[in-house]
C-alpha cells in the first residue's frame, strides 16, 4: 500500500490524539466539533460502551470523483472530544462514501485511535486483491460496508462475489440501504454466507413505522439469525425531529432490540454529514437510547457486549 504524501504530518496529530487516557464512563460536559449542545448525556454508559459508527474527513486525501458528499475536516482529535463527552470508550470507524474504495485515512485514524479500541469498517470493490483484504484485517477491519443511498463506488451486483471472499475471515457485510431497499432485496441478503449489519435502524420511512413492509423485512432477517441493526441515526427518517425527541424512532428501535437483543449495536453517525449546519446534540441522542432499550442488562449488551463480538475487541 503506498504511503500517502501527507502521512507523516496526518500521524503527528493523531498520534497526539492517541495519548489522550480512555474516556471515564460519566461524560464531561464541553463544546464538540460537529455536535450540537454542550452538556455531557444523563446517561453514564459501563466501561467499554462502544460507539459503532463515526467518520473521519481529511480534505488533504482526495475525494472519489464518482461521489458527492464534500464534508469539511473532522479531526481524530475533534472525535476524541466527543468520547469524552459521551463516556465511551471504544469506537468503530466506517469509510465513508466520500473516498470511495480509499480506505488509507481511516486505517491511519483507526491507529492514531488506539489499535486496542479501534476497529473499522472498509469500502472496496471486487478488484480488491486477497493480500490487502489480509493486511486490512490485520489492521483491524472486520467488515465491509455498502452504501446504497448516497452516490458511490460499489453496486449490489458485487455484494455476493465479496460476501463469498470475506467470509473465511469472519466479517461482515454493511449495508446503508433506505428501508424499501432491504425489503426489494431481502431474499438476496438471507441468502449471504457472513452475517449482515443494517445502518441507521434499517432505514425505516415515516410515519409508516413498524407498520411498513421495510420494518416487517428487517424483523424477518432479524429472526433468522444473522442480521444485526446499528441503533443509531434517530434524525435520518423522523418525522417529529428532535422537537419531539425523535419519539417516532422508539417503536422501531425498541422492536429491534427485543426482538434481538443480542444483535443491536449503537452508534453515533459523528460528524452528521447529512444533517447540514445545524448538527443534532449528541448528547440527546445517547440518552435516547435509555427509551430505545430501556432495560439495563439489555442496554449494556448493546454498548459493551455484542461489538465485542461483532468487531472483535480485544478481551481485557
Amino acid at each position: 500500500m503506498r504511503s500517502h504524501p501527507n502521512r507523516r504530518v496526518l500521524l503527528g496529530g493523531l498520534a497526539a490524539a492517541a495519548l489522550i487516557p480512555s474516556a471515564r464512563a460519566a461524560g464531561v460536559a464541553g463544546a464538540v466539533p460537529f455536535s450540537g449542545g454542550a452538556e455531557a448525556p444523563r446517561l453514564i454508559v459501563p466501561p467499554g460502551a462502544t460507539d459503532c459508527h463515526h467518520h473521519i474527513y481529511d480534505s488533504s486525501f482526495p475525494a472519489d470523483p464518482r461521489t458527492s458528499l464534500r464534508p469539511p475536516n473532522a479531526s481524530p482529535a475533534d472525535y476524541e472530544a466527543l468520547r469524552r463527552r459521551l463516556g465511551t470508550s471504544r469506537s468503530v470507524l466506517v469509510t465513508p462514501s466520500t473516498y470511495g474504495t480509499d480506505n488509507r485515512l481511516h486505517l491511519q485514524a483507526m491507529q492514531a485511535l488506539g489499535p486496542q479500541r479501534t476497529r473499522m469498517v472498509a469500502v472496496v470493490d471486487t478488484s480488491v486483491t486477497d493480500e490487502a483484504l489480509r493486511s486490512m484485517h490485520a489492521a483491524g477491519v472486520r467488515g465491509i460496508r455498502f452504501n446504497l443511498v448516497q452516490a458511490g463506488v460499489t453496486t449490489f451486483d458485487m455484494v455476493e462475489p465479496l460476501a463469498a471472499r470475506i467470509a473465511p475471515m469472519g466479517w461482515h457485510i454493511q449495508f446503508h440501504l433506505l428501508g424499501p431497499q432491504i425489503a426489494e432485496k431481502e431474499a438476496m441478503i438471507r441468502g449471504l454466507p457472513v452475517p449482515v449489519v443494517f445502518d441507521h435502524l434499517g432505514r425505516i420511512p415515516q410515519p409508516e413505522g413498524v407498520n411498513s413492509p421495510a420494518y416487517a423485512a428487517v424483523r424477518r432477517l432479524l429472526d433468522g439469525g444473522r442480521a444485526w441493526v446499528k441503533l443509531s441515526g434517530a434524525y435520518m427518517d423522523t418525522k417529529v425531529g428532535a422537537a419531539g425527541n425523535w419519539a417516532d424512532t422508539v417503536p422501531i428501535a425498541a422492536g429491534y432490540a427485543l426482538a434481538a437483543p443480542e444483535r443491536c449495536v449503537w452508534a453515533s453517525d459523528w460528524p452528521h454529514v447529512t444533517e447540514g449546519a445545524e448538527k443534532p446534540d449528541d448528547a440527546r441522542l445517547l440518552d435516547l437510547l435509555t427509551e430505545w432499550v430501556p432495560d439495563d442488562r439489555v442496554r449494556h449488551r448493546v454498548l459493551v457486549e455484542n461489538p465485542s463480538q461483532l468487531y472483535d475487541f480485544p478481551r481485557g
